[in-house]
Parts: C-alpha cells; sequence; structure tokens
C-alpha cells in the first residue's frame, strides 16, 4: 500500500464516527435536496425539459449536450453556471467524505478491521473525483459557449459513467454492508438469549 492510500485509511478510520457520519449525512443530503429539487428543476425549465448532463448515468452524446446547451439559451446556461455548478461543486467533497466514512463505519461494526475487503471504502472518493472531472468540462464547455468542442463533449460523457459506475458500486457495497450489520446484530441478539 501507498502512503497516501494509507494516510487516506487512517483518516477514514479516525473520523468514521456515528455522530461524524450522521451529520455529515445530514448536511450532505441537505446540499442534494437542493439541487435535486430547486435548481436542476428551474435548468430544465430552460430547456423544456432535457435532462441536464449530470442526470444522464447512462451517458450522453455530443450532439444530445450541444442541443442542451442551445435549448437552454441564455438565461439557462447561466442559470446552470452560476446556479446549479456551485452547488454542485459542494456536493462531491460531501458525497465522497460522507459515503467513504459511512463505508468505513459499517466495515467496522460487520467485518475484522484487517480485512482485505476495507479498501473497498474508498470507492466513493472515485465518484466524488470523477463528478469534480464531470463538472469541470460542463463548466468549460458553458463558459465557452457558442463555441462548442466535440472532443470535450464526449470526454465528460466518459466523466459521467465513470461517476456512475462509481455510484453504482458505492450502493451495491451499501447494500452490503447493511445487510451484514443487521445480520450480525441479529446473531448477536441471537446468543444472548
Amino acid at each position: 500500500m501507498t502512503r497516501s492510500f494509507k494516510n487516506v485509511q487512517q483518516f477514514l478510520g479516525r473520523y468514521s464516527t456515528g455522530r461524524n457520519v450522521i451529520l455529515l449525512f445530514i448536511i450532505t443530503q441537505i446540499i442534494y435536496f437542493l439541487m435535486l429539487l430547486y435548481t436542476i428543476p428551474n435548468v430544465m425549465s430552460y430547456a423544456n425539459g432535457m435532462k441536464i448532463l449530470d442526470l444522464m448515468p447512462t451517458g450522453y452524446s455530443a450532439d444530445y449536450a450541444k442541443r442542451l446547451f442551445d435549448e437552454l439559451g441564455v438565461a439557462g446556461r447561466d442559470y446552470y453556471l452560476f446556479r446549479q455548478i456551485p452547488l454542485d461543486m459542494i456536493y462531491p467533497f460531501l458525497y465522497a467524505v460522507t459515503y467513504s466514512l459511512l463505508l468505513t463505519y459499517l466495515f467496522k461494526k460487520s467485518f475484522n478491521p484487517e480485512s482485505k475487503l476495507l479498501f473497498l471504502n474508498i470507492i466513493p472518493l472515485f465518484g466524488g473525483f470523477f463528478d469534480y472531472l464531470e463538472n469541470i468540462g460542463i463548466i468549460i464547455m458553458l463558459a465557452s459557449y457558442p463555441n462548442f468542442s466535440v472532443l470535450l463533449a464526449n470526454v465528460t460523457n466518459l466523466f459521467s459513467l465513470f461517476k456512475s459506475i462509481s455510484t453504482t458500486l458505492f450502493f451495491i457495497l451499501l447494500i452490503i454492508e447493511i445487510v451484514g450489520f443487521i445480520i450480525i446484530k441479529f446473531r448477536k441478539a441471537q446468543s444472548r438469549k
């Protein structure tokens, strides 16, 4: 293991307390729901219901991205760039830290702390990283409009896909962790009887 990986694991191990996880989870959900209920619908209203690039987990074509930016108009592109994106620059950090701490917390409660599976707790960090790369691509595309780079749209789409894969892996791990946590609690309760 590299030194930086060990440092990340030590950080996650040290701060993965129930209190920290709950507090960060609440903050993360507040930002998420602000986007989901307020800024994203507003951006989509400018686009006549077209989905924004952030919400397309299976990807999009460069042609779709161009049509979206055309449909948004000046006001919609400004709203996307100056209202939605600022919140979405906070969210990936919160997502990455919160859910890595959550996985670490559940791993500590469900498995042997020396388990090799513990390294999977960094998957949300990848999701956050790819979300930032996706956001940077969207920012560049919005800021350079009406100039449009098919290459940049395709690269940004790849970051969107990697973000989706990382997020899907996180949720699969979370389900496995929760099931493991419940099984261990159930076994402990049964052994006390």
